[in-house]
């Protein structure tokens, strides 16, 4: 897989606190990478620095080996915050319509995403009527629909139960031929199951990058669960 972003020594204070210091990592073209760790590790600042929301102390972020400002990056990268409501006010599917024109995508795909993320009974509904869980679908939706070719998503399993979980983990997977997945995920047995690789964040640190199988001998164990594997290392 050829390199598709890479941060290099990322660090941000907050006054006198350190909450990134010196991050690292490389996201190869097609795979989902996700960054995981407890509540506090930096696993949000991270992405809203790399994404031009929050201005980083030092480091940089580079797209296909060349080294572009976050605003630049802007052109290549999605974010999708967690907990953010588009056009409140607005009924489900006029924003999901307005974002498929924006973006210029196929009305097809939004039908699809519709359909895929059970988005049909709620489409009439004012967005901030919807429940944290169809709120979360919509939001998906939207990224979903956006042409950027890396999606960095904050919490996308939060709010559905483990059959909606699936369903959605099914729907990531089949973007893989045209995106690339940063997923950044606290609950490990859910990033177990989809990312390819995994960036364990502790305290603003790297504490350790790879496929569950490279993590398990950087932890000097014979197998393990991903939970069982970041207990041993950080």
């Amino acid at each position: 897989m050829s390199e598709l972003f890479r941060s290099e020594g990322i660090s941000k204070h907050f006054g006198m606190c350190q909450v990134l210091s010196n991050i690292s990592f490389s996201v190869y073209s097609g795979e989902i990478l996700g960054i995981i760790g407890p509540n506090g590790a930096g696993k949000t600042t991270l992405m809203e620095c790399m994404t031009g929301l929050l201005p980083f102390d030092k480091g940089g972020i580079y797209w296909k080996n060349r080294q572009v400002s976050p605003l630049l990056a802007k052109k290549f990268i999605f974010y999708l915050p967690d907990g953010i409501l588009p056009y409140a006010e607005q009924r489900a599917g006029v924003v999901l319509r307005f974002f498929q024109r924006m973006y210029g995508a196929e009305k097809t795909e939004l039908n699809r995403l519709i359909e895929r993320l059970e988005l049909s009974s709620m489409l009439k509904k004012q967005v901030y009527s919807l429940s944290k869980g169809y709120r979360r679908r919509l939001l998906l939706a939207i990224g979903l629909l956006s042409p950027q070719p890396l999606l960095m998503l904050d919490e996308p399993f939060d709010g559905f139960d483990l059959r909606q979980t699936l369903g959605v983990m099914e729907l990531l997977r089949e973007t893989l031929a045209g995106k690339t997945l940063l997923l950044s995920i606290h609950q490990l047995t859910e990033a177990e199951k989809i990312c390819d690789r995994f960036l364990l964040l502790n305290t603003g640190k790297v504490s350790a990058i790879g496929s569950l199988e490279q993590l398990q001998k950087q932890a000097g164990l014979n197998g393990g669960s991903l939970e069982e594997v970041f207990l041993a290392i950080v």
